[in-house]
C-alpha cells in the first residue's frame, strides 16, 4: 500500500512538473491554466470589450482627480483669507524682488528687503494721496458740471434723434421709482453695508499677513525653500525643483508684466483724459490701472465708467472720443505690449484666457476672476516643463500617412 501511495505521487509530481513546464513555455496555456483556476477570469475578458474597458479605467481616474480638486477647493474655501494673504504675498514679492537684488549689492539682504517694501508702500500711498487730492479740488467744479450734464442727457433722451420717443414725465417718474426702491430697501442696503465694513477689516487683515509673508519670502526665500526641499525624499527633490522653478518664473514674469502694463495703461488714460479735459482725470486713471489687473472685463469697465463721466460733464462727443481712445489703448497693450513685456512666459490661448475667467468669476467672483489666469499659467508652465511629448508632426508626413490608408470596399 506504502508503494502504491509513492507512485501515485511520484505520478502527480511528474504531471505537475509536466503542466508547469507547458505552461511556463506557452502563454496561452497559461491563460487556459488560469481561467480553470478562477473561470470568472477568461468571462470577463470575453464579455468587457477593450474600448469599454479603456474607457472604465480613464473614468475613475478623472473621477480621482475631480475629487482631489474638489477638496482642494473646499479646503481653500476654508481658509480664504490665509489663501488670499499668501498669494498677495507672493505677488508683493515677485514685483519688489528684483528690487531687493539691486539694493542687495550695496547692503546686506534685510536692509534691502525693508528698503524695498518702504519704496512700495511710499509708491502705493503717494498714489492714493493724489487721487484723493484730486477729487477734493475738482469736486466743486464736478458737482456743477454733472449737474449741467444729466440736463443735456435728459434733453437728448427727449429731443435727440432717436428710434423712440421719451417724455419729461417718464424721466421723473423713473426718478421717483428709484427714490421710493431706496427707501424700501435702505435696511438691506444699510446691512449690505455693514457686511462691507466687515470684509473691511477682512481686507486689512490679509493685507497686513501678507506683508508680513512679503518680508520673509524676500529676506529668507531661498532658505525657507532649501528647507522644504530637505523634507522630501532624495529622489523627487529635483522634479520639485524643476516644477517650481518653471511656476516661479511663469509667476514672476506675469505679475511684473501685468504691473508694468497696468501702469503703461494708467499713465496713457492719464494723458488722453487730461487733453479732452475730463475732470478727475487722476482718479480714472487709477481706475483704468486697476481694471488692467482683471483679464478681459477691467478695462473695458474702466473705459465705461469713463465714459459716463466725459458724458455727464462734456457731452456725447467727449465720450465717443474717450472711448474710442481707451479703446485704442487696449489695441495697443494686446498687440505691443503683451508681447513685449511678458512675451512667452503666459503661453495662453485668447479663448483658454476667457474660459478660465469665466470660470474663476462663476467660482469666487472679481477674486476669482483676477487670480484664475496666473494660477492656470503657472500649473500649464509646469506640466510642460514635466511632461514628456514625442516630436510633432509635419504636414508632409500627415499627407503620407493619410494617402497610406487604403479604401474600405463597399
Amino acid at each position: 500500500m506504502a508503494e502504491q501511495d509513492s507512485s501515485l505521487a511520484a505520478g502527480a509530481e511528474r504531471s505537475a512538473n509536466s503542466t508547469r513546464h507547458l505552461i511556463g513555455a506557452n502563454p496561452a496555456a497559461r491563460k487556459v491554466a488560469g481561467a480553470r483556476r478562477n473561470p470568472s477570469v477568461l468571462g470577463m475578458e470575453q464579455t468587457a470589450p477593450h474600448w469599454l474597458r479603456s474607457m472604465a479605467g480613464v473614468s475613475w481616474r478623472l473621477l480621482v482627480i475631480l475629487a482631489a480638486v474638489g477638496v482642494i477647493f473646499y479646503a481653500t474655501s476654508r481658509v480664504q483669507l490665509l489663501f488670499i494673504a499668501v498669494f498677495i504675498g507672493l505677488v508683493f514679492t515677485a514685483v519688489l524682488r528684483p528690487a531687493v537684488e539691486l539694493l542687495n549689492r550695496a547692503m546686506p539682504r534685510p536692509l534691502a528687503t525693508a528698503l524695498a517694501l518702504l519704496l512700495g508702500i511710499a509708491v502705493f500711498a503717494g498714489m492714493l494721496t493724489y487721487v484723493a487730492v484730486s477729487v477734493a479740488g475738482q469736486w466743486v467744479n464736478l458737482a456743477d458740471q454733472f449737474g449741467s450734464g444729466i440736463e443735456d442727457i435728459k434733453d437728448f433722451l427727449i429731443e435727440g434723434p432717436l428710434p423712440f420717443a421719451i417724455t419729461n414725465d417718464q424721466i421723473n417718474q423713473w426718478i421717483i421709482d428709484g427714490q421710493t426702491w431706496l427707501t424700501e430697501h435702505g435696511g438691506e442696503l444699510a446691512g449690505r453695508a455693514a457686511e462691507g465694513a466687515g470684509s473691511v477689516v477682512e481686507v486689512f487683515a490679509a493685507l497686513a499677513l501678507a506683508i508680513f509673508c512679503t518680508v520673509f519670502f524676500l529676506a529668507r526665500g531661498n532658505e525657507m525653500w532649501t528647507w522644504f526641499l530637505n523634507q522630501l525624499p532624495t529622489r523627487v527633490r529635483e522634479t520639485w525643483q524643476t516644477a517650481a522653478g518653471a511656476g516661479w518664473y511663469t509667476f514672476s514674469g506675469y505679475t511684473r508684466g501685468t504691473v508694468i502694463i497696468a501702469v503703461t495703461d494708467g499713465f496713457f488714460a492719464f494723458i488722453l483724459l487730461t487733453i479732452i479735459g475730463v475732470p478727475l482725470a487722476a482718479p480714472l486713471a487709477v481706475l483704468v490701472l486697476i481694471g488692467a489687473f482683471i483679464p478681459l472685463v477691467g478695462a473695458p469697465a474702466a473705459m465705461v465708467i469713463a465714459m459716463i463721466v466725459a458724458l455727464a460733464a462734456n457731452g456725447p462727443i467727449s465720450a465717443a472720443v474717450v472711448g474710442i481712445g481707451i479703446a485704442l489703448i487696449g489695441q495697443f497693450e494686446g498687440h505691443v505690449l503683451q508681447p513685449l513685456v511678458m512675451g512667452k512666459q503666459v503661453s495662453l490661448h485668447p479663448v483658454v484666457i476667457a474660459l478660465v475667467v469665466t470660470a474663476g468669476t462663476l467660482a469666487a467672483g472679481i477674486l476669482g476672476a483676477v487670480i484664475s489666469v496666473p494660477l492656470v499659467a503657472v500649473a500649464w508652465a509646469i506640466f510642460s516643463r514635466l511632461r514628456s511629448i514625442d516630436p510633432p508632426m509635419d504636414e508632409s508626413q500627415e499627407e503620407e500617412s493619410l494617402d497610406d490608408v487604403e479604401p474600405i470596399d463597399a
